[in-house]
This record gives C-alpha cells, structure tokens and sequence, in this order.
C-alpha cells in the first residue's frame, strides 16, 4: 500500500477540513499517480471533494465509521475492511485525511510527499518522515515554484 500527501513546511495538511494553499503542480502529480489505483479516504476528505464525487479513473473507497453512503464510492467501516479490499487491487493509495494517513501509515510502504515550502495555518499535520527512523527519502522526483511557492515531489521508502 502507498498514500500521497502535500504537506507545507511544519508537515501541516489542512485547516478546516480543507488544503490551505494548493498548486496546480501538486493536483496534476496526483492525479497521474493515483491514476487507475483503488484510492481510500475518509469522510472528511470526501466532502472536501468537488461536488462530494467520485474521482474519476479510479476505484474510490471511503472509510467512516459513521455508514454515511456517497454516492460512488465502497464504504468500508474499518482499517481491516479497507485493507482486505485493497489485497486484490494492483495499487492501492490512502489519500487522507489526517487520522486515515494516523490509521493506514503502519500498512504502507511507500509514501510520495509534495513538500510546499509555506507555512499556512494548519489543525492537522502528518507524522515528519524525516525525523522517523522507519523512513528514509529515496528521490526527489520533480521540483519547481508556482505562484512564488516552492515545492518538491518527494518519494519516500519505508526502512
């Protein structure tokens, strides 16, 4: 299992339930990764969705405890459920939010992080990977500026 994950400096993701800042850049390096992949979100970031629709070109998994339906996308009630679901997926990616990454990081092998190098407010972080002895950087992957922000496409490697 992999995520995907634009994090600002400070390793914040969000604020009111929604990216502070987002970049073009980031969304296009998303969707070309994620393409064809099973995708896990939670609530929470389902209804930060445009329109609360599924992502197109994928198979969109939710994961709530709540049993609240959307329209398009498998609900899973728990970590194991979604796990089990993902075992027969080629590429499985957890998209957030925050306490899926906190849920589903422990499965996860791989981690593809776009460092935006700003420091918006954020209420919700992802654990720094460089600071954790169980991940290592393995490559930047593509690196530029939009709207005077820089950022880095950054692949990580569970140790």
């Amino acid at each position: 299992m992999e995520l995907i994950v634009a994090v600002y400096d400070g390793w914040g993701i969000g604020c009111g339930g929604t990216q502070p800042i987002a970049l073009s850049a980031d969304r296009k390096f998303f969707r070309e990764t994620t393409r064809g992949a099973m995708v896990i979100a939670g609530r929470r970031t389902i209804q930060d969705f445009p329109g609360q629709k599924p992502l197109p070109g994928r198979v969109n998994v939710v994961l709530s405890r709540s049993g609240r339906e959307f329209p398009g996308f498998t609900l899973c009630r728990s970590t194991e459920e979604a796990l089990a679901l993902s075992r027969d997926m080629e590429r499985t990616f957890v998209i957030g939010g925050g306490s899926v990454y906190c849920q589903l990081l422990p499965c996860c092998d791989r981690a593809y992080v776009t460092k935006v190098h700003a420091d918006p407010p954020c209420d919700t972080f992802f654990p720094d990977l460089d600071a954790s002895p169980d991940w290592e950087l393995e490559a930047v992957l593509q690196q530029g500026q939009e709207q005077g922000i820089a950022y880095e496409m950054c692949l990580y490697r569970k140790i």
